[in-house]
């Protein structure tokens, strides 16, 4: 009975009754809004599917995040479309979130934030990044950095990268990982499409392009 007082709710039919007893118009208001938010769901995942599946056959590749490293931007089990294609044109930049072949075994996959570029100079301190003489704004960390590295200055053609969760996170303050080398970047996340109440896209900090170049 239920389904079926939901879909008189929803009809056009009793939509064009306007005194119907079976169908008090408040009730009939709310179950047309509720049409309506389901409509609408329906449609942004539909339109989140059919993205994910052009970006995957035509950009990049699906990941699923394991492990705390980069939280709490990303959590473990969430879903990631990496776009394997931009890197060919441009540079990686500063603030991107990448995923490389792990240097000490190319086999395994690793994602991280790139936080220096070749030839900059990169230091941590006073609970800080460092680039260029310069702290690093990073409002959505949840961990303090610990520790001294450096300074050191990034060789040519790799990259500094650090996790997002600084007190677990194996990244090139690790002599395992250290410098990445640009011909183990896969690519550049682009889209987070599971779970569905944190699909989006994933950005650089906008400030942290401002900082200079070498």
């Amino acid at each position: 009975m239920g389904g079926r007082r939901r879909s008189r709710l929803y009809s056009h039919e009793d939509e064009a009754i306007p005194n119907s007893a079976d169908a008090p118009a408040p009730r009939r208001e709310v179950g047309w809004r509720t049409a309506s938010l389901w409509t609408e769901l329906v449609r942004v995942l539909g339109a989140s599917l059919l993205l994910t599946f052009f970006i995957v056959t035509f950009v990049g590749r699906a990941f699923t995040v394991e492990g705390p490293s980069m939280y709490p931007t990303l959590r473990s089990g969430e879903r990631l479309i990496v776009d394997e294609l931009s890197y060919r044109f441009t540079s990686p930049q500063r603030g991107d979130i990448i995923v490389f072949r792990y240097p000490s075994d190319p086999r395994e996959f690793f994602v991280k934030r790139l936080v220096a570029l070749p030839g900059e100079e990169v230091a941590i301190r006073d609970h800080r990044v460092w680039v260029n003489g310069q702290p690093l704004d990073e409002e959505y960390l949840q961990t303090e950095t610990l520790g001294e590295f450096g300074p050191v200055i990034v060789p040519a053609d790799h990259y500094f990268v650090l996790g997002d969760n600084r007190t677990n996170s194996a990244d090139s303050r690790d002599p395992r990982v250290g410098f990445i080398p640009h011909r183990y970047i896969v690519g550049r996340v682009l889209w987070r499409y599971w779970p569905l109440d944190r699909i989006g896209t994933l950005r650089p900090p906008p400030q942290w392009q401002a900082l200079a170049r070498p």
